[in-house]
């Protein structure tokens, strides 16, 4: 049986959804080993060619459920910016009208971050 990849994808202009692994050291609003993000650059790099409009979640720490100033996602969001080299916009919420009209209002190739998803208990 034949997997498919992200390869086989026809992604433009489509909404492609991103689960990532984020969860990265901070010290304060600064990223200190940016290896996680790294690892993601050439999967979101070939959708971003292909045209697809990306939203991008992960978690960060153990924020138990409410939101933690500390285990914001924004300061990732600004490294994975200067790495893509290309700008990065960002939710404060990864769920609620915010998050759906920024997602919705990217363009061909566009990039938004979401809040951390462990700020709802649910995760």
């Amino acid at each position: 049986m034949h997997k498919l990849s992200i390869r086989d994808l026809d992604m433009e202009g489509k909404r492609v959804f991103v689960r990532v692994d984020f969860n990265v050291p901070l010290e304060g609003e600064r990223v200190t080993d940016d290896t996680r993000i790294r690892e993601t650059l050439p999967t979101l790099a070939l959708a971003r060619e292909r045209g697809a409009r990306l939203v991008l979640a992960s978690h960060l720490g153990r924020p138990k459920g409410k939101a933690d100033p500390k285990c914001s996602l924004r300061p990732v969001a600004g490294k994975l910016a200067e790495l893509l080299g290309t700008p990065v916009d960002f939710a404060a919420d990864c769920v609620g009208g915010d998050a759906e009209a920024k997602s919705r209002a990217l363009a061909n190739g566009g990039v938004l971050l979401l809040e951390n998803v462990r700020y709802h208990a649910e995760e």
